[in-house]
């Protein structure tokens, strides 16, 4: 499949699945293949704008008019694929007032990682900053034009000072975006390291919730 466009929402299904996912379009592409992998989806996806990352301000309300949207449809369950996404609690506060369950962890590096893995590199990735394969396919667009660096170059070390090291989490063994991986290490002056992680407790929380146990 394409790559869903940082800008914009994207919806796979009928409205006919047993299970509504509601995702961030930065996980759109994995989510899709990892539902479809069984032959005939339970489920149904809505993805809110990638770009969120650098706004998350947005999240909330947006997940909260998904859920509401959704209640006039006859699904199962209802399941958000958001880590807190820099929400700072109030993406789980409002999925506790609705009562909808989302996938565990702060957000999507660590649930690639696997989040007690994650937990273990923790200290010493202090001053990391990650890609995952979609942020290293539109880089461009959601780092680098994102942060305005590519008209505000001097905003370079304001950003990334304090980061020592770029890691390429990756959910793909794909030697192209290991290449563009490095080139943004370099563009942003930090060491590079790739670390294969597959989907992590991503694969997990979608078996179960299919189940409605999560």
């Amino acid at each position: 499949m394409t790559d869903i466009d940082p800008d914009r929402t994207a919806d796979f299904g009928k409205g006919e699945a047993k299970v509504l996912l509601i995702a961030c379009g930065a996980l759109g592409r994995e989510i899709v293949q990892l539902t479809k992998a069984g032959g005939q989806s339970l489920f149904d996806i809505s993805c809110l704008p990638a770009k969120w990352h650098n706004t998350p301000q947005y999240i909330v309300d947006g997940v909260r008019r998904k859920i509401h949207a959704a209640r006039s449809k006859n699904y199962e369950n209802i399941f958000v694929v958001y880590g807190d996404c820099g929400t700072g609690g109030m993406l789980d506060k409002m999925l506790d007032e609705e009562k909808i369950e989302r996938i565990a962890g702060p957000h999507c590096y660590a649930f690639y990682s696997g989040n007690e893995m994650f937990a273990e590199h923790e200290e010493r990735d202090v001053t990391a900053f990650y890609l995952t394969d979609y942020l290293t396919r539109h880089f461009e667009k959601l780092i680098w034009q994102g942060l305005a660096l590519d008209r505000h170059p001097q905003l370079l070390n304001d950003y990334f000072g304090n980061y020592e090291r770029l890691v390429y989490l990756a959910q793909t063994r794909d030697d192209e975006l290991c290449q563009i991986a490095k080139a943004a290490a370099g563009r942003l002056k930090l060491a590079y390291e790739y670390r294969y992680t597959g989907y992590g407790d991503l694969q997990k929380s979608i078996r179960q919730a299919a189940t409605g146990r999560n």
